[in-house]
């Protein structure tokens, strides 16, 4: 039943660091701003530089949150969980939460913290940060590919220094002709200058590109402006159908609230029922 994860689950995130304590209390009714709160410690225990909003204020912001723990918790930690349950923030919710605390206690233990000797000091310090984990091997991985590709290269080179050993001693040794030095100097000094011209018929040209850029940008705020102007217009007009949707809306909400509270004695009636199946096939047996 939800009511025996409780003290394995209040243990757990005692033995986390949790700041606060939590009882059985808490869950007894729906409490979504705690199961909220748990969510992003643990996500954060996982990966301190998440960016999961944590504003659960509407009902949209809520359905959001728990989706975005959701997908963060299979994608980085392979780790399930049930939404439903989740955004119910009973008891049920306390069963997901306990999937997550599991995996972070069982990583604690492994590190040598025996449960019995960890203090609220030690548990305060303990930091369970994969995110870096998997940043460092993933960089270590590059730099392993690069190593092999520049080994390789380097072994190719290698291999081909003796016949540019070859090459290279023999341009060395043949004297050097006035002549050609002169004519491979005029036709690099050529080169120069045509590069400098090129680069001055682009500067001449600047002034022209500025001008045309300066008619667009003046163009783009007028339009701008009549496009301004227009939502405003537009914003300051109600719609017709405003009053109905507003109508609709109210209906919305109160055909949401039926719905939750059916949901609630829904999942009631559910769990009754497993309990009374489970004790006939226990007599059965």
């Amino acid at each position: 039943t939800p009511a025996g994860c409780f003290p394995d689950f209040t243990e757990m995130m005692k033995a986390l660091g949790y700041p606060r304590l939590i009882s059985m209390e808490n869950f007894r009714t729906p409490n979504f701003m705690l199961v909220s709160e748990v969510l992003l410690w643990l996500v954060k225990r996982y990966e301190p530089q998440t960016d999961i909003p944590p504003d659960v204020e509407t009902e949209q912001d809520r359905v959001f949150f728990i989706k975005a723990v959701a997908q963060f918790m299979a994608t980085k930690a392979h780790i399930k969980l049930n939404t439903k349950k989740l955004y119910q923030a009973d008891g049920y919710a306390v069963k997901e939460l306990l999937k997550v605390t599991s995996v972070l206690y069982s990583a604690m233990n492994t590190k040598g913290m025996e449960r019995t000797e960890v203090s609220e000091e030690d548990s305060s310090k303990f930091k369970f940060d994969l995110g870096s984990k998997v940043a460092d091997l993933k960089a270590a991985r590059q730099l392993a590919s690069e190593i092999t590709s520049k080994g390789a290269s380097l072994y190719d080179l290698l291999g081909k220094e003796v016949e540019l050993r070859e090459a290279r001693t023999e341009s060395i040794a043949r004297p050097l002709e006035i002549n050609e030095a002169e004519k491979m100097m005029k036709i690099a000094i050529d080169n120069i200058l045509e590069q400098v011209q090129k680069t001055k018929d682009m500067l001449n040209n600047v002034a022209l590109d500025e001008a045309n850029l300066e008619a667009r940008i003046e163009k783009r705020k007028l339009e701008l402006e009549i496009s301004q102007k227009r939502l405003q217009t537009l914003q300051s007009v109600r719609p017709a159908f405003m009053d109905e949707y507003e109508k609709i809306e109210e209906e919305l909400q109160k055909q949401y609230s039926s719905y939750l509270e059916k949901f609630h004695n829904l999942s009631y009636m559910e769990q009754l029922l497993d309990d009374h199946r489970r004790t006939e096939q226990e007599m059965f047996e």
